[in-house]
């Protein structure tokens, strides 16, 4: 049972995820052997399908993101690609214009910048990268902060107002956009930061949780998954007290995954607490 006590984490000893925990391994290495597959190939695809020739050669669309209207341009036939953005073209203003405007009011803009960087380039920064001796994936190495947490893991989100993992942001964007490969991607990216902090952990799956279709079950899975197999991290933590008092789906779904992970163990099957 967790104490009733908000506990205070001491010195040198901050909230985050340890390498002893598997969840939270000192990754810039994929745990988990991911063999070669047609995903770049297909991210390819996503970002070109409406332009076979590599240098774009269409209207250019300006794009105003966030409350202060920061402006982007990106050309028609690659920002098109996702469905979105063509409905989203097909009315923006002024209608007899090449030069359309669409306004993102709620999109924070370094989320935005993931988005055109990847519909570009295939790949937002830190880049995953495939090391082709141990077949594993890995991120571009970004190096860490004083506190041991991956430099760009993470942004400040005006929508949250406090700052999340950056690939959960990029993955409730992709979800919106309609760019599922965008998701496969920040999802396999989710996992291979290193000390994350407890609190940011939380404040991400609560934002998963509100920005995401109650029939998403990548992402929240990753998040229960995630905490669970942190469990002993989590529950010394003074800011998951706050967060299970404040409650909300995330934590009944927790509670559901806990109730099953120990139906297995007495069961004698082998959980699966893959993230």
């Amino acid at each position: 049972m967790l104490s009733t006590k908000r506990t205070r984490t001491p010195p040198g000893n901050p909230e985050s995820l340890r390498s002893r925990y598997g969840a939270g391994k000192t990754l810039t290495r994929s745990k988990r052997l991911v063999h070669r597959d047609s995903s770049t190939v297909s991210r390819r695809l996503e970002r070109r399908s409406s332009s076979p020739d590599k240098r774009p050669n269409s209207a250019i669309i300006t794009v105003g993101v966030g409350p202060s209207k920061r402006l982007f341009a990106a050309h028609k036939d690659i920002l098109c690609v996702s469905p979105y953005f063509a409905t989203a073209y097909a009315q923006a203003q002024p209608p007899d214009s090449a030069n359309r405007r669409i306004n993102l009011p709620d999109e924070q803009p370094e989320v935005f910048s993931c988005i055109l960087e990847y519909l570009y380039k295939g790949d937002y920064y830190p880049r995953l990268v495939h090391n082709k001796q141990c077949n594993t994936w890995e991120l571009e190495a970004t190096g860490t902060d004083k506190d041991g947490q991956s430099l760009g893991a993470t942004v400040f989100h005006h929508a949250a107002g406090e700052e999340i993992l950056k690939d959960t942001a990029v993955y409730c964007a992709a979800d919106k956009y309609g760019l599922e490969i965008l998701k496969r991607l920040a999802l396999r990216k989710q996992g291979l930061h290193s000390g994350i902090q407890c609190s940011t952990i939380l404040t991400s799956a609560r934002y998963a949780y509100a920005n995401t279709p109650d029939t998403e079950s990548k992402l929240r899975a990753h998040y229960l998954a995630l905490i669970i197999r942190s469990k002993s991290t989590f529950k010394r933590s003074g800011t998951m007290q706050m967060e299970m008092e404040q409650g909300g789906k995330l934590f009944f779904d927790l509670f559901v995954a806990m109730c099953n992970h120990m139906d297995d163990l007495e069961a004698g099957v082998q959980p699966s607490l893959s993230c």
